[in-house]
């Protein structure tokens, strides 16, 4: 699953098609008149990103969102095999990107991502996630730094500033506690994977990585000491609780929890709840845990648009992709989704990401790797999941833990080497 389901705290729901023909009446029509069918799971604003695709390229977006993502991915799967297809659909990258690829369902991208690179539209690192047997498919529809929120009121309250180190983070926790605030969100079930990227890729990034690529194992003991540094954390008291059923931009609203780590694709839902961007919350990168070879790690998280092979609008579909990466359509998205840019020649929309951005660019300084949830192989990602909830929930020995996660990385390796 991806984690851009959360973008918006309210979504549409879009009635599935009875039929494959239902779906896409007309589409050939569609294509000659410069509409595309559109297939996506995003609550976004495409009706005025439309309106300027319309505008600059002729291409006018029909858009049909589908929620839950259960039957997003099953109409994903059933549509794509005719000609009567979307044009272009949101996907995921990695092995669900493989999938499709392996089976001739989605056009090849190379050319665009040459352009786009060549362009300075977009980071060469960037296109690694989108190769498949040495071509690209596919092209990002958004691309989310994993940066940490913090409340400026909060923060004003105890005077303290964002952190530049991780000691410095650690000093500033202990100063919330004591003040009866948790210094860190944190949750279990789908985001229970955060603090253990924060603190393995902060410890040790080629470790992570040899993690996500069957390299490493949970049991070697680096991971058992970085799980150990969690296991502290816990028991000094610097995490929500866990289990909560509230949203972590309604805790912090609240002035329960003053620090946030999450993708720049939250900005949006911490407006949503009230709080004003620079005026009620800011953001920090999030301070490396140990002085490691190379620059600071940040974690990126990307979702795919694709142009759909057997379509008949599939030109359409390519078409508009390579618009969507150029500076023009990213300046407009950000200030729609009051979020950061992927092109480093768009605007965003505002100063607290227009300094992000800037500091993010510095030549160097960061290094950018997946994050857990998508460089982790699905049957892996599910049992770990599971595990670090029962870790969250009931802190102490993380050993059994990293062995019920091993269990199931040494059997999905096993068969995928």
């Amino acid at each position: 699953m991806s984690l851009r389901k959360l973008l918006a705290s309210v979504a549409v729901l879009t009635a599935l098609c009875g039929t494959l023909t239902s779906c896409s009446s007309g589409t050939s029509a569609n294509a000659s008149a410069g509409k595309l069918n559109f297939a996506n799971d995003k609550s976004w604003n495409f009706k005025d990103l439309s309106n300027l695709s319309n505008k600059d390229i002729h291409v006018k977006l029909e858009s049909q969102t589908y929620l839950p993502e259960t039957a997003y991915t099953a109409f994903v799967k059933q549509s794509l095999r005719t000609s009567e297809a979307p044009g272009m659909f949101t996907w995921h990258t990695g092995e669900q990107l493989k999938q499709l690829v392996d089976q001739n369902l989605v056009m090849d991208t190379s050319s665009i991502w040459a352009k786009a690179i060549a362009n300075g539209d977009v980071s060469p690192t960037l296109r690694d996630l989108y190769t498949v047997n040495g071509k690209q498919y596919c092209t990002p529809i958004g691309v989310d730094d994993w940066v940490m929120y913090y409340d400026k009121a909060t923060f004003a309250k105890y005077h303290l500033t964002p952190p530049k180190t991780w000691n410095d983070m650690m000093k500033d926790a202990t100063v919330l506690k004591s003040h009866g605030v948790s210094p860190f969100w944190s949750s279990g079930g789908t985001w229970s994977f955060v603090w253990f990227q924060v603190l393995l890729a902060g410890t040790d990034l080629q470790l992570y990585q040899d993690l996500a690529t069957g390299k490493a194992s949970y049991t070697d003991p680096r991971v058992v000491a970085v799980m150990n540094q969690w296991l502290q954390m816990e028991k000094a008291g610097y995490f929500s609780d866990p289990g909560s059923k509230t949203a972590p931009a309604t805790q912090m609203k609240d002035g329960h929890v003053a620090m946030i780590p999450y993708g720049t694709w939250f900005a949006s839902t911490l407006e949503q709840v009230g709080l004003k961007n620079g005026t009620d919350w800011g953001v920090f990168t999030i301070p490396t845990v140990k002085a490691q070879a190379g620059a600071n790690p940040v974690a990126i998280e990307t979702s795919a648009t694709c142009a759909t092979k057997h379509s008949t609008q599939r030109d359409l579909g390519l078409k508009y992709s390579q618009w969507w990466m150029g500076a023009d359509a990213q300046t407009a998205w950000s200030k729609l989704q009051g979020n950061l840019p992927f092109n480093p020649r768009a605007q965003a929309s505002t100063p607290t990401f227009q300094d992000l951005g800037k500091e993010l660019s510095v030549p160097k300084k960061y290094e950018f790797y997946v994050r857990y949830y998508d460089a982790t192989p699905t049957p892996i990602l599910t049992t770990a999941l599971d595990q670090f909830t029962g870790f969250m929930t009931n802190p102490g020995n993380p050993a059994p833990y990293l062995q019920g996660i091993q269990s199931a990385a040494s059997t999905y390796w096993a068969g995928n080497k």
